[in-house]
Formats: C-alpha cells, sequence, structure tokens
C-alpha cells in the first residue's frame, strides 16, 4: 500500500501539523515505507504463537494489603501547626 500526497496533507491537517510544501514528498515516501513494514507483519504466521502479556515471564511479587501503621494519630497530628477532631486545619485560601 502507498501513501499519495493528499494523504500525508489530510492527516496531517487532522493531526493540526504543518508541514512544508518541500517535505510532503519526503513523507509520502517514508509513511509508505512504514505501512509497508506493517503489511510485511502482518503477513506472518502466528497460529502456532501464543498470546503475550508481557515480555517478561516473571510476574510481580505481591504483599497482603494489611495495616502495619495505623493507630498513631498522635504521631501525625503532632507536627501539624493546627489540628481539631483529628483534621488539618490550614488557612482558608478561597473567598
Amino acid at each position: 500500500m502507498s501513501i499519495d500526497k493528499e494523504t500525508v496533507l489530510k492527516t496531517a491537517k487532522l493531526a493540526r501539523f504543518k508541514i512544508d510544501d518541500d517535505k510532503v514528498e519526503l513523507y509520502t515516501k517514508e509513511l509508505s515505507k512504514i505501512i509497508d513494514v506493517i503489511d510485511t507483519l502482518k503477513s506472518a504466521n502466528t497460529d502456532n504463537v501464543a498470546p503475550m502479556t508481557n515480555v517478561n515471564e516473571e510476574s510481580t511479587p505481591t504483599r497482603k494489603d494489611e495495616v502495619t501503621d495505623g493507630d498513631c494519630t498522635d504521631k501525625i497530628f503532632k507536627n501539624a501547626p493546627k489540628e481539631k477532631f483529628e483534621y488539618f486545619l490550614v488557612p482558608k485560601v478561597i473567598e
């Protein structure tokens, strides 16, 4: 499949790219080469190839979702300039 100048200009307009007139021919050739590579990849036989979700076969180790540092509000609010009912008090910034 080859890309023509009109397709390049239309695609550039849709993508809001400004292309100089002297570069249209270059982009036409380059995009045609890219489409040719994609067509080559499409023709590859993948019948006996299992789908992949990741190139790395290792799985990510997981941990239990347990609270390990809870019930320490007194330590947290110790550094707060102002606190009331276990909430941080901050100056009003919107009128």
